[in-house]
């Protein structure tokens, strides 16, 4: 299938990075129409491994991060191995990785030994805490940076609770998204000086981001938010309320949102309640508040709340699971569910783009690769001839593709 002509068509990329965060990096940028050359170690990406659950064999989480890329293997210990990786970043526009701080270097492959041979090259690196500062030699993980950015102290239900992170892994992806941001802004520049930079973000940093209100509230304060469930710390209602038959959340983040509530759950009592005249006094009594429209929701079932908040142009939805959002149109009239096709797992649906551009539309148009899928293809297109790709092969300094 032809990879469909995105914004950032023409752009080559190398990624050397493993997991998760580096590969969200890449993936993006192999959806808006970069060339993605993912090349792992001789055992392939640990995602690999990260199993179960497998689909015919192959590792759902590794396909996940990796569509949209070619893959190779390559031994960079191996003198031969690490030079066919230099030709190739002699010419990359992008190299994306995430391992320990030193490690590129020790490999002959750091952004001053790499921008020599390459003064446009822009090298993304993402760690755990960044390449300074007195934590840049740690490694990180998503757990440990949702625990230090503040993230895990204001997510659960409430005060003397035990300390919960995020559902999903956030700093691992927003450094990942963050990562290609800094890409697509360096590569602007370069197009414009002919210069590359590199690129640092970290999994820290990445966490830090999504404290901005509960931050506001603590420089403005001095007091540090804690865990609220649902509930937002600035604007009430603006939370789950449990239905005769599940949960529905209200967003009613305004005055006129709120007054429209009232009429809407035929609650005019509320109106003249002076706790709940205006957010600030709805936020003084948030438990209160949550009482009385609990009462109220838990008479209806969601699907009749949500016929008649919509009705009323109110911001409202259910609390859906992750195979009910596979299924929810708007995901999929959206084109977040996609398909693809691959050799060995069959037809995988996969999370599309999420960034929609008018003239040059990216998208998801190939499968996570088999380890060592694409070396021959990638190496002839670098100029190895057949004869000097089976020496490499037999010096067992690249991986082979599956038969």
């Amino acid at each position: 299938m032809t990879p469909p002509r995105g914004p950032l068509h023409g752009m080559k990329v190398i990624e050397l990075a493993h997991i998760m965060a580096g590969p969200v990096c890449g993936l993006m940028l192999a959806d808006m129409g970069a060339d993605v050359i993912k090349v792992e170690k001789t055992s392939g990406d640990d995602t690999r491994r990260s199993v179960p659950p497998e689909i015919n064999g192959e590792s759902a989480a590794f396909m996940m991060m990796n569509r949209n890329k070619r893959g190779i293997v390559l031994d960079l210990k191996n003198p031969e191995g690490n030079a066919v990786l230099r030709k190739m970043l002699s010419t990359a526009d992008v190299v994306i990785e995430n391992y320990r701080k030193g490690t590129m270097e020790k490999l002959g492959l750091g952004y001053e030994t790499l921008r020599k041979d390459n003064p446009g090259l822009i090298y993304c690196e993402i760690s755990g805490f960044g390449r300074t500062g007195p934590y840049a030699d740690r490694g990180g993980f998503d757990l440990i940076a949702q625990g230090m950015s503040g993230l895990m102290s204001i997510t659960g239900e409430g005060a003397g609770r035990p300390p919960v992170k995020v559902g999903a892994p956030v700093s691992d992806i927003t450094a990942g998204i963050l990562g290609a941001m800094g890409v697509a802004a360096a590569y602007a520049r370069r197009l414009q000086t002919g210069e590359g930079q590199k690129v640092d973000t970290s999994l820290f940093e990445a966490a830090i981001t999504h404290t901005y209100w509960q931050s506001a509230i603590a420089f403005a304060t001095g007091i540090s938010p804690g865990p609220m469930g649902s509930a937002h710390p600035l604007n009430a209602p603006y939370q789950a309320f449990e239905t005769a038959d599940g949960w529905i959340n209200i967003g009613a983040a305004n005055q006129a949102n709120w007054e429209r509530l009232i009429t809407l759950v035929e609650a005019p009592e509320l109106n003249d309640d002076v706790r709940f005249s205006t957010n600030k006094a709805r936020m003084d009594n948030l438990d209160a508040l949550t009482e009385a429209l609990t009462a109220r929701f838990q008479t209806k079932t969601t699907e009749v709340w949500l016929g008649l908040l919509e009705a009323g142009g109110f911001p409202a939805g259910p609390v859906l699971s992750i195979t009910e959002m596979h299924a929810d149109p708007q995901a999929r009239a959206r084109d977040m569910i996609v398909e693809t096709d691959h050799p060995g797992a069959g037809t995988v649906e996969t999370i599309g783009l999420p960034v929609k551009f008018s003239e040059t539309p990216g998208g998801v148009s190939r499968p996570a690769p088999q380890l060592g899928e694409h070396f021959p293809e990638v190496l002839a297109e670098y100029g190895y001839s057949a004869d000097e790709i089976e020496r490499l092969i037999a010096a067992g300094c690249v991986g082979l593709p599956p038969e």
